[in-house]
């Protein structure tokens, strides 16, 4: 997710205002790159004894004069910064701080970009055990816990770990995996999310969970299943992603989230009904948590649309995603004044909307269609 990148405050002068705050409030989307930025930036203001608490959600908090309100992959006028996630290195840097290379490189890839040059964050990351090499960006030690519960792919085996196991069983895999070994688990899953329903965009999405860098020293076994425990956890349990991003104990409570999370979204996206307009394909199922609709369209964007904006509407709540920045939160916004009790928020990117849970759901896809035209 990012902001309006006219409206981002610039590195320096964000790192002026939160080194003379006395208190400083960071708002965060529901995003694994936005919670991550937010524990970049947390741990730095720690390290500085800047007071600050972190919220993930669009609502206000209560502000003091003094207070900085600060919000991260979200668009708010009355704040006092508005931050995109992947700056939050530079805004560290800025502070004198050097951030945390596993948070911050898991920031970058649930941003789905990479630190380009940025020799100073590769050096720290290689200090700190961090090694790219074959494999699948899980969080887990245990390569089936980790594909069947990945949301960093759709395949055959999400949200059935009997099914991973079987395909791993395939592969008749040594006990030690090797980098050979591991090249074949990566080989077997890039071939099985981009076969049978998987569109062509399945080609490119499928790469994000084939970045395997192992972090033998943080929380999880490599850089993207961190990443994937935040985005999840984030949308499932927003305490527990922010005591994650800023290195309390909270693993085990996390992977649950991360769990609970992939099953209930993997399996609304088979369930789903779908339907195709033009540049718009719509899927109808039955969860009602905004956070876990939003991962159900960038799922079915990713894997299984053949239209490059999705929407997915659940009970009460629906969730817009598309594959580029495309003023989703404005459109969603729109799309919200034509609904009883309706609201929306977001990012251009991928926006949510709560919504009378009485409301028909095609008077739904009908509202973003029109806003959509």
């Amino acid at each position: 997710m990012s902001v309006n990148p006219a409206e981002q405050t610039p590195a320096a002068d964000a790192a002026a205002t939160l080194r003379e705050a006395t208190f400083v409030r960071l708002r965060v989307s529901a995003s694994g790159a936005a919670v991550a930025a937010a524990g970049v930036i947390g741990r730095a203001l720690r390290t500085l004894d800047v007071p600050f608490r972190i919220r993930a959600t669009d609502a206000p908090d209560t502000v003091a004069n003094d207070d900085v309100v600060a919000v991260v992959g979200l668009s708010n006028a009355d704040a006092d910064l508005e931050l995109d996630p992947t700056d939050a290195v530079s805004i560290v840097r800025e502070l004198g701080v050097d951030p945390d290379p596993a948070v911050a490189l898991a920031c970058f890839h649930a941003a789905g970009v990479a630190p380009d040059d940025d020799t100073d964050l590769a050096n720290a990351a290689a200090d700190a055990g961090v090694e790219a090499g074959p494999g699948v960006a899980v969080p887990t030690g245990d390569l089936a816990d980790g594909l069947a519960h990945s949301t960093l792919v759709h395949a055959s085996f999400s949200a059935d770990r009997e099914r991973a196991q079987a395909t791993l069983a395939e592969l008749s895999l040594p006990a030690e995996l090797d980098a050979d070994a591991r090249r074949r688990v990566a080989s077997i899953v890039a071939i099985d999310a981009t076969t049978g329903e998987a569109t062509a965009r399945a080609a490119t999405a499928v790469e994000r969970v084939l970045r395997s860098e192992a972090t033998p020293n943080g929380p999880f076994e490599t850089v993207g299943g961190f990443a994937d425990v935040l985005d999840a956890t984030v949308r499932e349990s927003p305490g527990t992603a922010v005591a994650l991003a800023l290195g309390h104990g909270v693993r085990d409570a996390a992977l649950d989230a991360w769990r609970d999370h992939a099953q209930a979204t993997h399996g609304a996206l088979r369930q789903a009904t779908t339907g195709r307009y033009e540049s718009l394909y719509a899927l109808s199922c039955d969860l009602s948590s905004p956070g876990r609709l939003a991962t159900v369209a960038r799922l079915a964007r990713d894997f299984r649309s053949p239209e490059p904006t999705v929407l997915a509407v659940g009970v009460g709540a629906a969730a817009l995603v598309s594959t580029g920045p495309a003023g989703l939160d404005e459109a969603l916004a729109a799309a919200a004044n034509e609904l009883p009790d309706a609201s929306a928020t977001g990012s251009p990117s991928e926006a949510t909307m709560t919504f009378d849970s009485a409301a028909e759901r095609s008077d739904v896809v009908a509202a973003v269609r029109e806003v959509r035209r």
